[in-house]
């Protein structure tokens, strides 16, 4: 069974004002969209244009200003967690994505906190994502938590690898947090797809796609998407493919390669 489909309108569709971005990934054959920051949105607007499209929001980042990984935040980070989840209670979204690291404008890591040791950081992340948990489970919600690359586009982000990830949301082992898996972030980082995949697939919650390097649409790169997403189905992945991308020309090339090639 072919696994669903979901534009990333914050990257795909650019083109065109917001509001007609659902209608369009609708009619290419996307099941649901996602997108980055609900704050700069008019909700009520955004999910009246989903429903009228017949498409699903998948979700959004629900972390912001601030991190995981610093103990200082815990309060602040759960306070703006749950304001997250009402905005996508109000679009119908399913999903908040979140991250270790607070990331501002253009994804840049805010602080590297190396004034943290690892085992701070390490311990930090993993008592608030317990309390993050918590709070998915009683708002039936579910939470991604998504490692990003280290070298090209997040320089000092402490989530970098799929194995602590997925370990932490097996040792916390709630229904609600999964792991998002960036196969663009994870060739950066690590590579070996396939094999991680048969690893740590039983975690994920959702999947990024793009191609590396560049970032742009499958077949642009060096990642063979067609054998990845053959594999995803393979070890049992059901959930949705998020496409994440930068069009190296325009959005109609991108989505073809995309039909084409996942």
């Amino acid at each position: 069974m072919a696994l669903r489909k979901c534009a990333c309108i914050d990257t795909l569709y650019t083109e065109l004002p917001w509001l007609e971005r659902f209608q369009a990934a609708k009619d290419d054959g996307f099941e649901a969209v996602e997108f980055w920051d609900w704050r700069i949105r008019d909700l009520d607007a955004t999910r009246e244009a989903a429903e009228k499209a017949g498409i699903a929001i998948s979700g959004f980042n629900g972390d912001a200003d601030y991190s995981l990984v610093d103990p200082t935040h815990k309060e602040k980070y759960i306070d703006y967690l749950k304001q997250s989840i009402a905005a996508a209670k109000k679009v119908g979204a399913s999903s908040v994505t979140i991250h270790s690291n607070a990331l501002g404008d253009g994804g840049i890591v805010v602080d590297h906190y190396d004034n943290l040791s690892h085992t701070v950081k390490l311990c930090s992340m993993y008592d608030m994502l317990l309390e993050c948990a918590k709070i998915a489970e009683e708002e039936e919600m579910n939470l991604n938590l998504e490692a990003l690359n280290i070298t090209t586009d997040h320089v000092g982000n402490f989530l970098e690898t799929t194995q602590m990830g997925a370990e932490i949301c097996r040792l916390i082992g709630s229904p609600r947090l999964k792991l998002l898996y960036d196969v663009y972030h994870m060739q950066i980082n690590e590579g070996c797809i396939c094999d991680t995949i048969s690893k740590y697939s039983d975690q994920f919650g959702h999947i990024h796609v793009a191609d590396a390097p560049g970032r742009h649409e499958p077949g642009t790169g060096e990642i063979n998407y067609t054998k990845v997403i053959r594999h995803l189905e393979a070890c049992g992945y059901t959930g949705r493919v998020g496409y994440e991308l930068f069009p190296s020309t325009d959005t109609k090339t991108a989505v073809k390669a995309i039909m084409e090639n996942c």
